[in-house]
């Protein structure tokens, strides 16, 4: 959950260049894209509404993306499962349409990170609600759904995006970046500390690939101060949260009756956010990731700044399909 406020501040160039044999590198094999082998309904409870949700994830055809369709929305504009659509990150990503602010689909990062862990490139996620279900609080669930409903290849490369250049934001002492990175599978790396003792300092890094994903990633679930529920219900917020749906921390003890999956469950969820919320980009980004003490906002910004940064970013999808072709 994220609640920043004030001027966020885009810094690029924060480490040297990638060399110029770096820039002209070629990758040896084309990915195929997939969707889902069929269609999948599941029901669950809204974390922020606290309402009845249905889903239903839907195999697309090559080229589609990720897009959500909120169906109890008479002729509800499609919301592509892009960073140039998110609409709010207080506390949850937030996909809308500007010109009608009703439709809008929330909490959408943990249904993001298990189709980009699960390497789906295009799937239709219909919603008859403002958000998707929590399940669990953990991409999890998500994780069972897409395995239940199957993947299918399809006959174009995966779009990938090569990051160029150092790209970071800040704001006061949280902060993001992206960095050139020659492995085909992103680097992850993450910071916090909260002055909950149960929290405190925590770090983690991985390579990001399926089986990092369901491995030390999936599981992970979201978690909350005791002392900020009851302000988060005030404002209308987490009505559907319980201890069945994520962490609840009251200083030095966790109040969830099992404890935690893991003893940095905290960070790796930070962690598991960070790979659905870059998932926004729209295609798979061959980068490291950095952060420290960041969140939804910053994640967002981020990927905002990648891309107005025209030097920054390479689209290497047809350079991929021409090596592998050759």
């Amino acid at each position: 959950m994220d609640n920043l406020s004030g001027e966020l501040t885009p810094c690029s160039k924060s480490v040297e260049f990638l060399p110029t044999t770096m820039r002209q590198m070629r990758q040896k094999t084309a990915p195929a894209q997939h969707t889902l082998h069929q269609a999948i309904s599941a029901v669950g409870i809204g974390l922020h509404t606290g309402r009845s949700i249905n889903l239903t994830l839907a195999p697309a055809p090559a080229g589609h993306g990720i897009v959500f369709q909120r169906t109890d929305l008479p002729q509800a504009a499609p919301l592509p499962a892009r960073y140039d659509y998110v609409v709010e990150t207080h506390l949850s990503t937030v996909l809308g349409e500007k010109a009608r602010p009703e439709n809008r689909v929330a909490t959408v990062e943990h249904l993001m990170a298990a189709l980009c862990g699960c390497a789906i490139d295009n799937a239709l996620v219909l919603v008859d609600g403002p958000e998707t279900p929590v399940f669990d609080g953990s991409a999890a669930d998500f994780v069972f759904l897409l395995d239940c409903a199957g993947r299918k290849t399809q006959d174009l490369p995966r779009k990938v995006v090569q990051v160029l250049e150092p790209v970071r934001v800040e704001h006061q002492d949280a902060w993001v970046e992206l960095l050139p990175h020659s492995s085909p599978s992103p680097h992850l790396s993450m910071s916090i500390d909260f002055p909950a003792r149960a929290i405190g300092a925590q770090s983690y890094a991985l390579d990001l690939t399926p089986t990092s994903f369901r491995n030390e990633l999936a599981r992970n679930r979201t978690f909350a101060m005791r002392q900020e529920i009851e302000a988060l219900h005030q404002a209308g917020l987490a009505l559907g949260g319980s201890l069945d749906n994520a962490i609840v921390v009251d200083n030095d003890v966790v109040l969830n009756p099992a404890g935690l999956r893991c003893p940095d469950e905290f960070i790796r969820h930070k962690i598991m956010d960070a790979v659905g919320d870059l998932y926004l980009a729209g295609c798979v980004l061959n980068a490291s990731f950095r952060g420290n003490r960041s969140g939804h906002t910053l994640n967002n910004m981020l990927l905002k700044t990648l891309f107005a940064q025209s030097t920054a970013w390479q689209d290497t999808t047809d350079l991929q399909s021409t090596s592998a072709a050759a």
